[in-house]
């Protein structure tokens, strides 16, 4: 395989995922771990990818979020196993609040036929709320934010603030194991931030294209959680790293 093949297939497959390993690209395109290292240093000189410990991410900028509808497409396997061992969380009768983002839309949809109270943070996910039988849905006011479709801006914080969840299921944008949860946007960090302190359980979900990575605004970090479910297998590294922040984690 030619050095400008092997680069082609290294970017899309950073693309895919979002984050690679360079013992998954060994056993995806048979080279060796100095020549894939090299490929790796390469690419990020280029600004194709960022390297990151043990492998490589996408070029994302911390100020620059991709479309809702491009994130679509993103891991889609991944974030629906997510949302199913999320739903297989939420006993009958939870009250919920329901972050924005594809994620959160997934779950929307695994969550719909079960006797909720759920208070969802985007127009996506009410959208598909609105079609169970059981589920009873509090709409938060608030403005949307174009593109996202989703509740921010103070009139949203006074209305989380005026409730009490069982359970807060909060999407960031990328999670740091250093750094925490971050979001693209300051009023949907807030947004987040309030959804938090209303809940007494408090659920991280992100999937592995998230990972590694770090956004604009801070949410918090992740010892603020009880819970992580994400469809990424940590590393022995990474497994430390959540048992000093006391987080029991999920994988999906």
């Amino acid at each position: 395989m030619t050095t400008n093949e092997r680069h082609r297939r290294i970017l899309a497959r950073v693309q895919e995922v979002g984050t690679v390993t360079v013992a998954d690209l060994v056993a995806e395109l048979g080279a060796s771990e100095a020549t894939l290292r090299r490929d790796l240093a390469d690419l990020d000189a280029q600004g194709l990818l960022r390297r990151v410990h043990g492998g490589a991410r996408r070029a994302e900028l911390r100020g620059l979020e991709e479309p809702f509808t491009a994130r679509t497409g993103a891991n889609p396997d991944g974030k629906r196993r997510i949302a199913r061992a999320v739903a297989a969380m939420l006993a009958p009768g939870e009250a919920v609040v329901l972050d924005s983002g594809t994620t959160g839309l997934e779950i929307a949809r695994a969550a719909r036929e079960l006797p909720l109270r759920v208070v969802p943070l985007s127009l996506a996910a009410l959208d598909v709320l609105a079609e169970g039988e059981r589920i009873r849905v509090t709409v938060p006011g608030g403005e949307l934010r174009p593109g996202e479709r989703s509740f921010v801006g103070p009139l949203t914080e006074r209305t989380l603030a005026a409730l009490r969840f069982d359970t807060a299921i909060i999407s960031p944008c990328a999670l740091d194991l250093a750094g925490g949860a971050t979001a693209y946007d300051t009023e949907d960090a807030a947004v987040k931030q309030a959804a938090m302190r209303s809940a007494e359980r408090r659920v991280l979900v992100c999937d592995a294209t998230k990972w590694g990575r770090s956004a604009f605004a801070a949410i918090a970090d992740l010892s603020a959680f009880d819970v992580l479910v994400t469809d990424h297998e940590p590393t022995a590294e990474e497994s430390a790293a959540i048992e000093e922040k006391r987080v029991e984690v999920v994988v999906a």
